[in-house]
């Protein structure tokens, strides 16, 4: 019912916003751009279930034959008397406690990709045990919210994002993301148990739960000792060695109990395809309502709107521009990862708000594309109070992010300031390391020479002729303003001399002073 609502409410909210904007602020476009969303968005729907079917029928065969061969239930019993606390509506030996313990693995190892499929074949098994078909029970709400919550031990896909735009340490993020996700997830555990009377403090769970923690301390300690590059690589390292590793496994005890093992591969793979087709229609739903609610603007006014409200109050609002990334994360994975890499360009990737939305997009997952698919496998239409208990399980997720990104980060927009761009655009000209100074350039960069003919008109072809001057030393550089500086390099007997001009923290454009001497 609460789905219902929410659906209903993208539109007409969009609707209204969109009636404004055309009357009052005379943007003929808006309806056009709304309409052309949901044809969009309905093939992007589309694409993703089909992206999925390969990846359920790869990992819904890898399970089965898990589960012939007995490693799932050695799983599943490794971990009994937590689920037996956390989900008493689950009989001890059912096969859906060791697919749902896969899946929080391969969540915490940052493998979405195969997350999912061991996610909705859990679904599917705790269906079987729901006696109301079209409403959640209680333990497939439990699942959902610590799901949702997304904690995550190696959060792989951020660094690769940050390393691909140039950050000085791609992998500093790390433990922002990892304490952020388990006070999400902590949050969501304990929204939950509130509704379904689950004693927490029952002795069983404090000491599964205490466990994890000093998973995740060891984890923060062994990690943060490793130089940059090596965590970067150690975590991709490890999270790949386990994941095949326990694909061996799995073969290894189906082959001890004589399973014809690829026949129970192509027994499990066949429901991938079943499952894909069913969550269509749920993807179509949730992700065009969500398009529409954006291209109306109506996304952008609420991010105004609680920016407004914020500066009334707080003085220093710099987690304000984060905002955008943390709003969008509920409802869109894509929409999310656009801002968060949007954020990278404006500010720079080493910046705060860079940091802070790196944090943001590892903190949380996407609760209605999670709904949508999880609860659509399974033709579940009254989510109870899944929806509320996942949002407030985002919300602390979000609030946790800040307040980590201001204790490892600061809270200034610009952690760098034009001087130190200065600094390090001659460092790069001198090792030839041209690529991490981009985003330090302006979209609308150009090249001018000193008789004012535009040299270049993209940071692109900036870059390539900055290249020509690769390995020049550095001999003199002057800070005239905040807003420009000079630079003078030289090799041999040839000298390039170049004026930087700022705004909002990037270079706007540059001046090639050619032979041009300082005294």
């Amino acid at each position: 019912m609460v789905l219902n609502y929410i659906w209903i409410a993208f539109f007409l909210i969009a609707l209204i916003v969109a009636l404004f904007k055309t009357i009052f602020r005379h943007d003929m476009e808006v309806f056009s751009a709304m309409v052309n969303s949901t044809f969009d968005m309905a093939e992007v729907s589309f694409e993703i279930a089909i992206g999925l079917t390969g990846i359920l029928c790869l990992w819904l065969g890898i399970m089965n034959i898990g589960e012939k061969g007995g490693a799932v239930q050695l799983l599943s019993k490794l971990f009994a008397p937590f689920f037996n606390k956390l989900f008493p509506d689950i009989p001890e030996n059912h096969p859906s406690r060791g697919s749902m313990m896969m899946n929080f693995c391969a969540n915490m190892l940052g493998l979405a990709n195969a997350a999912t499929p061991m996610g909705l074949k859990a679904m599917n098994e705790l269906q079987e045990l729901n006696d109301k078909k079209d409403t959640a029970s209680n333990s497939m709400i439990m699942f959902l919210v610590l799901n949702t919550s997304g904690l995550t031990l190696i959060p792989i896909t951020v660094m690769n994002y940050r390393s691909q735009f140039g950050a000085e340490n791609p992998a500093d993020v790390f433990i922002p993301i990892l304490l952020a996700t388990f006070f999400a997830s902590i949050v969501g555990l304990i929204t939950v148990a509130i509704y379904q009377k689950i004693n927490l403090f029952n002795k069983t769970i404090l000491i599964y739960l205490g466990a994890i923690s000093a998973v995740i301390v060891g984890a923060i300690y062994y990690f943060s000792s490793l130089s940059p590059e090596a965590l970067k690589v150690q975590s991709s390292l490890i999270s790949s060695i386990i994941l095949y590793g326990l694909i061996c496994l799995f073969i290894v005890l189906a082959l001890r109990k004589k399973i014809n093992v690829y026949d129970a591969f192509i027994e499990g793979a066949k429901g991938g395809f079943e499952i894909a087709i069913k969550i269509i229609p749920f993807l179509v739903a949730i992700i065009v309502s969500i398009g529409v609610f954006r291209a109306s603007g109506a996304m952008d006014l609420i991010i105004d709107g609680v920016a407004w409200v914020f500066g009334l109050f707080l003085e220093n609002t710099a987690f304000v521009n984060g905002l955008p990334t943390a709003i969008m994360k509920p409802l869109s994975g894509s929409g999310a990862r656009g801002l968060m890499l949007e954020s990278f360009h404006h500010f720079g990737v080493d910046s705060f708000v860079g940091k802070l939305t790196s944090t943001l997009q590892g903190a949380t997952d996407t609760t209605f594309y999670i709904i949508a698919v999880y609860f659509g496998a399974v033709s579940i239409r009254k989510t109870r109070y899944a929806i509320t208990a996942g949002l407030i399980a985002d919300l602390a997720g979000i609030i946790a992010a800040i307040f980590i990104a201001y204790l490892f980060f600061g809270g200034s927009v610009g952690n760098i300031s034009n001087q130190e761009i200065t600094e390090k655009f001659a460092n790069c000209v001198e090792n030839s390391n041209m690529k991490s100074l981009n985003k330090h350039f302006s979209n609308d960069l150009y090249l001018i020479d000193y008789q004012l003919d535009t040299i270049s008109n993209n940071p692109s072809s900036f870059i390539n002729e900055l290249n020509s001057i690769a390995n020049y030393k550095l001999v003199w550089q002057k800070e005239i303003n905040n807003e420009e500086h000079m630079v003078k390099f030289e090799n041999k007997n040839d000298t390039k001399s170049y004026k930087l001009f700022y705004k909002n923290g990037k270079i706007i454009k540059v001046e090639y002073l050619g032979f041009f001497k300082y005294d």
